[in-house]
């Protein structure tokens, strides 16, 4: 019998990316049945058959033989459903009255004109299909990192291929400073946004994101992926500096060192596909005073006060570290700022005790979570612990008495 030829067709689809091949034959049948509807004005009597792997198509008509006088004077008479017994004896001569017949519908009983109008209604619903399944996979995978191809390079746009050959864009906003690819260079970035324009998903790509160093950190700490470390923030001038605020609720994981590394070994695979950006990975804590005093790392803070009513921060250091508290390019108290919230000013402190010593400078010697229970009570000098009775310093940190004595003959040497 003759078929619907669909070869050419079929190989438009057979590469159909992001449409199942069930949801493909399904959109064949239906451009079919509307051609039958136009035609007939029903389908009810039609089987379609597709056959994807030939590139053809059967549609077989299913009709009652009627009598002649009934198939010519009759208002019932319907040609979609009857067929007269002098016609069905033109197909098989042994067939009677009242027996259903099946005959293949041929691809001239449609006309030229009919054909063409079915194929490109066909490709045309393929590609919306196409374009929206798209638009729906990756507005679920907004926030997730993507790894593709340069394809193509423009002024203020790259055009990145993804493994499955969707085209992804990456603004040369949404690139870091120092970005430099090639054609052919494989790129990593975060999933910005997607957006319809025209009936076409844009997907937009971003490496400046704060979201996009959080999933690096997710890749390359797998405590970070696992939840055992929650990244509280994230404050980035792209190319340049970045804070981090990390937190652990179980006690036994240094959250700074997990995220690090040994010998920073981790935080160094983050740095290469930032471009040497400088970042800083910090203990969170709710205590503002000391959050700010972390932020504001590598530099080394005397004191701080702090206005809570209008969020803003008066922070005194010696005079070497006021230029390591701003930062290259005010970057650094900027960042701060940004990750606290707080509106920080930074004063030389000329009237401090030169001969003290800064509690960080202890730390080597002095567990981390000691030094942080001396400075929530605003100690963050040796001498300044020192001042202080063992009653006291028992009574405002908790710290077990004979801790208290260990720390304070610690910090006594430092000055004998």
């Amino acid at each position: 019998m003759e078929t619907i030829n669909l070869i050419e067709s079929f190989s438009e689809f057979k590469e159909v990316k992001n449409i199942d091949r069930a949801t493909l034959m399904s959109i064949i049948v239906d451009v079919f049945k509307s051609m039958l509807l136009k035609k007939y004005g029903s389908d009810d009597n039609f089987d379609i058959i597709v056959n994807p792997d030939r590139g053809d198509l059967e549609i077989y008509h299913n009709r009652t033989i009627v009598d002649d006088e009934f198939a010519e004077d009759s208002f019932d008479f319907d040609p979609a459903k009857h067929i007269s017994l002098t016609d069905a004896h033109k197909i098989e001569a042994d067939f009677e009255l009242g027996e259903e017949i099946t005959t293949p519908v041929k691809l001239d009983d449609f006309g030229r004109r009919a054909v063409l109008a079915v194929r490109q209604n066909l490709v045309s619903k393929v590609l919306e299909l196409e374009k929206d399944s798209l638009y729906k996979k990756y507005k679920e995978k907004v926030g997730e990192i993507m790894i593709g191809e340069v394809y193509q390079i423009w002024k203020k746009e790259l055009l990145i291929l993804d493994d499955e050959g969707n085209e992804l864009m990456l603004p040369k906003t949404e690139q870091i400073p120092s970005d430099f690819f090639k054609k052919g260079d494989t790129i990593k970035a975060v999933v910005q946004r997607v957006e319809m324009k025209n009936n076409t998903p844009i997907i937009v790509l971003s490496r400046t994101s704060a979201i996009f160093l959080e999933r690096l950190f997710e890749l390359e700490v797998p405590e970070v992926f696992d939840g055992l470390i929650t990244i509280k923030k994230i404050v980035r001038e792209p190319g340049e500096r970045a804070k981090v605020a990390v937190e652990s609720y179980d006690d036994r994981i240094d959250p700074v060192g997990a995220c690090v590394g040994m010998k920073g070994s981790r935080i160094h695979g983050i740095v290469r596909e930032l471009r040497n950006e400088n970042i800083d990975v910090i203990n969170f804590t709710s205590n503002p005073g000391l959050f700010i005093t972390r932020a504001l790392s590598p530099a080394k803070i005397t004191s701080v006060k702090i206005d809570e009513e209008t969020k803003h921060a008066e922070v005194f250091l010696k005079p070497d570290q006021v230029s390591l508290a701003i930062g290259k390019g005010g970057h650094n108290i900027k960042l701060a700022g940004k990750l606290t919230g707080y509106e920080i000013d930074v004063y030389r402190d000329s009237d401090i005790d030169s001969e003290d010593v800064d509690l960080e400078e202890f730390a080597d010697e002095i567990e981390g979570w000691i030094l942080d229970s001396l400075k929530n009570i605003g100690c963050d000098t040796a001498k300044s612990v020192l001042e202080l009775s063992n009653e006291e310093l028992v009574k405002r940190t908790d710290l077990e008495e004979e801790t208290v004595n260990e720390v304070k003959q610690i910090l006594q040497s430092e000055f004998e």
